[in-house]
């Protein structure tokens, strides 16, 4: 990872290779739920969810603000500079969401993740016996969502908010159009996401093999 992160921050962003896009490159994410042959009934864009859960769009100022802030405290996020999230955020969409509104649910294809920027969500699995289990409550710089958005499968959990929330969102058109304009600046989120996702499963296995003792 410091190799990648090294390696791009050497070099003059005007002197970095950039590939042309091709059509295959350029719906890599937005194409990828079709290749997986998902229910299109369970496929729930970030479109349809803002307008069932009354997301209100805030400024891009505060929202980046917001989302600089965060991510300059996060061990992992930390490691893209200033330049980099200000390029970053011309991809993301920033709303505001009430309490009790389900932003992600269980069992949805999904093609957007969010950013908490402030507030608290429940992040909570239904159980075959019927039981809600809550797994965890997130604070603001916690990403919800990455899983199905790299890897196109369903979600594992729901996020519910708990209070008003402000969140910064983004989808695989996004993604997208990031790979096609700024591919370095996508690659590096990409390898990001991938090692906090990593990192996370790792201690979940650590915690299952724990109770297994």
């Amino acid at each position: 990872m410091k190799g990648i992160l090294s390696f791009w921050r050497r070099q003059p962003r005007s002197s970095r290779p950039v590939p042309e896009p091709t059509g295959s490159d350029s719906g890599f994410f937005t194409s990828a739920f079709a290749d997986q042959d998902a229910d299109p009934a369970r496929l729930v864009p970030w479109e349809a969810r803002a307008v069932e859960v009354g997301a209100k769009r805030m400024t891009g100022q505060r929202g980046a603000q917001l989302l600089q802030a965060l991510w300059a405290k996060d061990k992992y996020m930390a490691h893209l500079q200033v330049d980099a999230v200000q390029r970053m955020e011309q991809f993301f969409t920033f709303v505001q969401v009430q309490p009790n509104r389900d932003v992600i649910r269980q069992d949805e294809y999904g093609n957007f993740m969010v950013v908490l920027l402030t507030g608290t969500m429940a992040i909570e699995r239904a159980q075959p016996w019927s039981e809600q289990l809550r797994l965890a409550e997130t604070r603001p710089g916690d990403i919800l969502g990455e899983m199905s958005l790299l890897d196109s499968g369903i979600r594992f959990s729901s996020c519910t908010t708990l209070t008003d929330c402000e969140i910064a969102v983004l989808s695989a058109d996004a993604m997208d159009d990031m790979m096609t304009q700024d591919p370095q600046l996508a690659a590096i989120l990409v390898a990001l996401l991938a090692r906090k996702l990593s990192l996370r499963l790792r201690a979940v296995s650590v915690r299952l093999s724990d109770n297994q003792k």
